[in-house]
């Protein structure tokens, strides 16, 4: 007698190299397949597909020979995931799929080259978005910006190499006037710190209105990423020690504070 799910007490571990059976129903027959050729078959090869689902599998070595650069090429996206990660060549940093063509078909030069966005799992550091608790300039006027992400942007760059990194253009805010931001502009870009829509999906405590109508708030970065959404645990960030670390955001919330997350609260 065949039990119901319900009634069963242990679960059944299934790895990607295990045997899958498949019914094809049609012809009355039964065939085998390892669970990663399975995927491989049943979910469609493209990057909405790819970002509806959560796996965190080790893409490493695939990265190194590459396998990676081919399907990205290509937009089938065959062996990449949500939450799939590789460890950077030299600070052997864990760095995790958060979602793929993101920015595609973006920006005032319109972005063509298909990709994935990776974050860090863990934070790299810490700095300061100013030396003082000022938001003048907005995020690139920020010490932050202009001096402070350097060595985590060539780090990251000697991890991954330069070729590996896709140049964009974005939207960033340049200048405020009591706690918003009031204009930006257009600039190439290839590494930058989050802002509240990828990390939350919504303006919780950004500065938008403050009694003016609309305020210059234009990006390309206009919504939640997936890895954030099928994992709301990756939201919170770690140290190296595994202890909570909140982590700045490019928002401006008021005239002496850029938006945090990742710990306790948002702000």
């Amino acid at each position: 007698m065949i039990k119901k799910i319900s009634e069963l007490t242990e679960a059944i571990n299934i790895q990607e190299a295990d045997l899958v059976c498949i019914v094809d129903s049609v012809n009355e027959k039964t065939k085998k397949a390892t669970l990663s050729n399975l995927l491989k078959g049943i979910v469609p090869k493209n990057a909405g597909a790819h970002n509806s689902i959560y796996r965190g599998k080790d893409i490493t070595d695939l990265f190194y020979n590459g396998t990676l650069s081919q399907q990205i090429a290509n937009q089938t996206f065959d062996d990449i995931f949500i939450g799939d990660y590789i460890i950077g060549k030299v600070s052997k940093r864990k760095y995790l799929v958060a979602d793929i063509n993101y920015r595609l078909h973006c920006g005032d030069t319109e972005c063509t080259t298909p990709h994935i966005l990776m974050i860090p799992e863990k934070i790299m550091g810490t700095a300061k978005m100013n030396d003082t608790n000022i938001t003048t300039g907005a995020y690139v006027g920020s010490k932050m910006y202009t001096e402070y992400l350097a060595p985590f942007k060539a780090a990251i760059q000697n991890d991954f190499e330069i070729s590996h990194l896709v140049e964009h253009r974005t939207y960033l805010s340049n200048a405020t006037s009591d706690g918003y931001e009031t204009a930006g502009v257009w600039m190439d870009s290839t590494i930058e710190l989050m802002n509240e829509l990828m990390v939350s999906g919504s303006n919780m405590i950004h500065n938008m209105i403050n009694g003016t109508g609309i305020v210059q708030n234009y990006t390309i970065d206009k919504c939640q990423l997936s890895l954030f959404k099928l994992d709301k645990s990756k939201i919170i960030a770690l140290n190296d020690s595994g202890e909570r670390q909140a982590y700045w955001l490019r928002d401006v919330v008021f005239a002496s504070r850029f938006a945090t997350s990742g710990n306790r609260r948002q702000y």
